[in-house]
């Protein structure tokens, strides 16, 4: 027996020795792709001495001789700290995921290869201006530095994730930089849900006046009727079931309510405190570890620039220069378009034109897999555009047999010259130059928001399609693509595009709403992104007679809803205070704490609250009854509350309140007994999830931001190292805008938000401050991989300053490029 228990004792202490040597081995093998900052690189890549100064939050600051010596020490930095993340970005537009992941992404892949969009990216490199190829080059040389710099030195592989997944790293090319644009207009770009969900519901609910409820117009002046989709497209199924699957972290089609948004603002002179022009953005995207953002400054000729960039493209896309200050929100501009195309019944490669049928454009693509057989594609294109499949966007709900689905987008072009409107833009003195520079952008659509010492605008920049006047569904609806006035004309002018130059008030700014009101075909868009954070927005502005940074901050880090504000007192009209006394413990007794908390409530959607929560799941039950007997299976498509819907119902407008009728009940249920069904429905939910004591819930242990890596963020154990969870205040309507996922078991988690924010003041533009969401390193072993993420959810900024003393005084490393 004792011998027994010394061969024992011997072999858990060599498994645990074991055990610490493997730890201690993955711990080395992963910290050797930590970057050091503080170095000298010798390289044939540069003319002179160029030098990266990272400043105590580690934004580099980079000086050199030339503009291209700069935006290659910017591709270095960038692929130091998140090469990782470009690799994704790249293989992703290019349709290679699966040679990674496997199966598990071949349908992003595919979707991918039938956009076409890296081959558009390559052709696309020909057509940009001298400087932006000139920047790309040396950018993507920068890069290849950094790759040939990890191989001869054996650093890690430059990432952790790279020994996990370690396929080959090819060089960096410019049109690589193009692709990823592109990428991020696919990204921001919801149009294509918009319509096929409008086609579905409008099957259901013949009724124009129900369409109009559930998808409600932003306010403003009406909108004339449209056809039915069953008129416009015959045959189509009534009831087609959904083909929807359970999307990958790494898809780069937004779900619906999760396009791009952002906020941006900008205040003249007058209405200045300081005397200078205010500029505030805060651009709301996907959540993710790291964050999309990295900060940097570069000293280019033309003068130093400093803001928020994407690691793969050479621009700072959203910050200020000494003599100007620019920001992006997403514009909604509607660029797309589907086209249902009949296929020849004789011959299915051809489809019907205006001139007859016609045969498909076509290629082969092929999709290796991991550990399995390659895929072959046959890509279609159109006159109007690539064919895509019916699972794709649920088209197949809503393409006739014998018919396919093709997509009309400005993006799908290959003389895309956006990456040289926007280094324009990132070059310019004035408002007036940024707007003339903004004139070859393309997409994805964006507000530009401008402010330099004197002046303020806002500028929609993106190409605008040109429609016929009598365009069958004015790009609402998919539309038949043989029909001549449904196709695209061309481009309209630069000059239609919605400009707002020195306004009389002195203050311009954009949260997504409706920004103009014009006749079709120039009305920009029916689909907004907020119809809410506008109005609380127009009050904070309205509410000082002149701003200053702090107030530019508390209008950024607002979390007043002003959607609970409107809401509750229509829902709870008839509920408040009413009813007998109950005993402690009952469900009456539940329901009169939760009106009494929510009657006293002021809107304010804190982290600390319960009331946000109780709210958000008495809004989010009640809609749900709302619309499941009407809608059916495509109630689950509407995951987050429409106020304008809820508004509608319970002030009856053209008859809404019939909504409030349960259709397959005998009683006639009215708007008040929905109501109080839902706060039942609601309290039950949260004593399942959070418990009973209503005074003691946070909103925040609901609304918790994910920021999850895209790939290692579901592996036990792993995601605790390299996930970055913390409660926050905002929700969907709110200015600190933190959009919750609206499905599964926790639809109040915060997945989209707010990843960069900064504010600029002209009289002091040193005083400019700023932050992003994570930290400026991919790398989790990094103390920079997080560092950020708790200012950030408290509201604190970094200083935006382009004094290189004050980034050198406190520098956690200055690396050196100089030439061989």
């Amino acid at each position: 027996m004792q011998v027994f228990f010394q061969w024992l004792f011997r072999l858990t202490g060599g498994l645990v020795v074991l055990a610490v040597l493997t730890v201690l081995g993955v711990y080395y093998l992963a910290s050797r792709s930590l970057p050091e900052y503080d170095k000298r690189l010798e390289t044939n890549g540069v003319h002179a001495p160029v030098e990266i100064i990272r400043d105590n939050a580690n934004v580099p600051h980079i000086l050199g001789d030339t503009d291209q010596d700069v935006f290659f020490a910017l591709g270095y930095a960038h692929a130091q700290d998140r090469l990782w993340q470009m690799v994704m970005l790249r293989r992703t537009v290019q349709g290679r995921l699966s040679e990674v992941f496997g199966t598990s992404t071949l349908d992003i892949d595919t979707l991918i290869r039938r956009l076409d969009l890296y081959p558009l990216a390559v052709q696309s490199v020909q057509s940009q201006d001298q400087r932006t190829a000139s920047a790309l080059r040396a950018y993507a040389n920068g890069i290849n530095t950094r790759i040939d710099e990890i191989n001869r030195d054996s650093l890690g592989r430059g990432a952790p994730e790279m020994f996990l997944f370690p396929n080959a790293v090819a060089p960096w090319q410019p049109a690589d930089s193009i692709a990823i644009q592109k990428l991020m207009a696919l990204q921001m770009s919801g149009h294509i849900q918009a319509e096929v969900l409008r086609a579905r519901v409008s099957l259901l609910l013949p009724d124009a006046r129900r369409l109009r409820d559930i998808l409600p117009d932003a306010p403003g002046s009406g909108v004339a009727a449209l056809p039915e989709y069953a008129s416009l497209v015959p045959n189509t199924p009534r009831f087609a079931a959904s083909t929807a699957r359970s999307q990958h972290p790494l898809s780069p089609v937004p779900k619906r309510n999760l396009a791009g948004a952002s906020n941006a603002w900008a205040a003249a002179p007058n209405r200045s405190a300081s005397g200078g022009t205010l500029l505030a953005n805060d651009p709301h995207l996907g959540l993710t570890a790291p964050s999309v953002w990295y900060l940097a400054r570069l000293e280019l000729q033309a003068g130093g620039v400093i803001g928020g960039t994407i690691p793969g493209m050479p621009l700072v896309l959203t910050g200020r220069s000494d003599d100007l200050g620019w920001g992006l929100t997403t514009a909604y501009l509607d660029d797309q378009d589907i086209y249902i195309e009949e296929l020849n019944p004789e011959n299915a490669q051809e489809y019907r034109t205006s001139d007859g049928y016609k045969p498909f454009v076509t290629r082969k693509s092929i999709i290796d897999i991991k550990d399995q057989a390659p895929v072959t594609l046959t890509l279609r294109w159109t006159e109007n555009g690539p064919v895509l499949p019916p699972g794709q966007f649920d088209l197949g709900t809503i393409t006739p047999p014998g018919h396919v689905a093709a997509l009309g987008w400005t993006a799908l072009s290959a003389h895309d010259t956006s990456m040289s409107a926007a280094m324009g833009v990132m070059h310019a003195k004035t408002v007036q130059q940024a707007v003339a520079a903004a004139e070859a952008y393309i997409a994805p659509a964006q507000n530009l928001i401008l402010a330099d010492k004197d002046t303020v605008a806002l500028k929609l920049i993106g190409a605008m399609p040109k429609r016929a006047g009598t365009h069958q569904s004015r790009g609402r609806l998919p539309s038949l693509g043989w029909r001549p006035e449904n196709r695209w004309q061309g481009r309209l002018s630069y000059q239609a595009n919605p400009e707002f130059m020195s306004p009389v008030g002195g203050i311009v700014g954009n949260t997504n709403n409706k920004s103009v009101e014009r006749p079709f075909p120039l009305h920009v868009s029916y689909e907004w992104g907020d119809s809410q954070r506008i109005r609380r927005w127009q009050r904070l502005m309205q509410g000082r007679q002149v701003h200053t940074r702090d107030s530019f901050v508390e209008t950024q880090l607002d979390t007043v809803s002003f959607t609970a504000r409107s809401l509750l007192p229509l829902i709870g009209a008839d509920l408040w205070f009413t009813g007998s006394a109950a005993p402690e413990g009952s469900q009456l007794r539940q329901r009169q704490r939760a009106l009494t908390l929510l009657a006293e409530w002021n809107g304010e959607m804190s982290e600390h609250l319960p009331e946000p929560l109780i709210y958000s799941a008495w809004l989010r039950a009640l809609q749900a009854r709302l619309i499941q007997d009407e809608l059916g299976p495509l109630a689950t498509e509407f995951t987050h509350i429409e106020p304008l819907f809820i508004e509608r119902v319970f002030r009856d407008v053209e008859g809404a309140a019939v909504w409030c009728d349960i259709l397959q009940s005998a009683p006639k249920e009215t708007c008040t007994d929905m109501a109080s069904l839902a706060l039942d429905d609601a309290l039950i939910w949260i004593d399942e999830h959070y418990g009973t004591q209503l005074e003691s819930l946070r909103w925040g242990d609901a609304h918790q931001a994910t920021q999850d890596h895209q790939v290692l963020g579901d592996i036990p154990l792993l995601r605790h190292f390299v996930n970055i969870r913390q409660s926050t205040s905002g929700g969907d309507n709110t200015l600190q805008r933190g959009q919750t996922s609206g499905t599964g078991d926790r639809p109040f988690e915060n997945v989209h938000a707010a990843g960069f924010r900064g504010v600029y003041d002209f009289a002091d533009p040193d005083s400019s401050i700023f932050i992003i969401s994570t930290g400026q390193s991919g790398h989790f072993l990094s103390r920079f991989y997080d560092d950020m993420s708790q200012l950030w959810r408290r509201g604190e900024y970094v200083p935006m300053s382009l004094d290189v003393n004050l980034a050198r005084a406190a520098a956690v490393g200055i690396t050196w490029i100089v030439p061989k």
